[in-house]
């Protein structure tokens, strides 16, 4: 590894891989107990789902602001795994309905029902939540529409090192374990309640799928920085902001479920 990127990395580990919405969730670690009550799974769908939902307009202004030709391929293999095409993987196993957890879009094959969102919205429906309850900007709280507004403006930025950094960010906060820690909670809570089928593939798809990623960060920011050297001091900064983001949206449920808990009415924390 070249010297100059061996002391950037050992700069993002110390000042953006100890960011508290990478090391300390305030909320992953209450949920992957699995003691939650129904309101505040429902009300936690919710906002997931409105985060879900809305991410697919950053992804998309990713792909318009693309600088090149390949970052713009890049950013349409997300968007387009994201609404229903499977990835196209070597084995027999990888070609259902949900595709490889791995690979490229091209050549795969389109299911509406393996879109991400719809994965979530037949989860919902065993909470009692419809499709008109689900991803819409109008449900969300103050802390969710901030992270989703972060998103279009660092993620999705049209300047390619301020949208680099805070996609950097963004895959190695999605690396870090949360999904595990959901999916755990998720089954911990199903077996607490009866509930032997309940239905996660949405949160254990998507753990399958960072697992996967977590591989390849490194290395794809390695292949960036050889071409093209960042000012490291802005991209530090920008991924920071970008995580300070989505630990609001965090917090924004940390403090809902606690608003639940203490006999606030479903409605009134939404």
């Amino acid at each position: 590894m070249d010297q100059r990127m061996e002391s950037f990395r050992a700069k993002l580990q110390a000042q953006v891989l100890r960011h508290p919405v990478i090391v300390a969730n305030p909320y992953t670690t209450w949920f992957k107990a699995g003691d939650f009550s129904a309101d505040q799974a429902r009300a936690f769908l919710v906002q997931f789902s409105v985060f879900s939902n809305q991410f697919l307009v950053a992804q998309l202004q990713k792909v318009l602001n693309a600088a090149s030709l390949e970052e713009m391929r890049a950013s349409k293999e997300i968007l387009a795994n994201e609404i229903g095409v499977g990835f196209r993987g070597e084995r027999a196993a990888d070609r259902g309905e949900l595709g490889s957890s791995e690979g490229s879009v091209e050549g795969g094959t389109f299911h509406f029902q393996a879109a991400h969102f719809e994965l979530l919205v037949r989860m919902a429906r065993q909470f009692g939540l419809g499709f008109a309850d689900l991803g819409k900007r109008r449900a969300g709280t103050p802390a969710t529409l901030h992270f989703c507004d972060e998103l279009s403006r660092l993620y999705a930025h049209e300047d390619y090192p301020i949208a680099a950094a805070a996609s950097w960010a963004i895959e190695n906060w999605a690396a870090a374990g949360f999904w595990n820690d959901l999916v755990e909670g998720w089954q911990r809570y199903g077996k607490r309640c009866g509930m032997s089928a309940l239905n996660v593939a949405f949160f254990s798809w998507h753990a399958k799928l960072e697992a996967n990623h977590a591989r390849h960060t490194w290395q794809e920011l390695e292949h960036s920085y050889r071409e093209r050297t960042p000012d490291e001091d802005q991209f530090i900064r920008h991924a920071r902001e970008m995580l300070d983001g989505v630990l609001v949206f965090w917090r924004g449920l940390d403090d809902q479920r606690r608003m639940l808990a203490a006999g606030a009415p479903y409605v009134d924390v939404r």
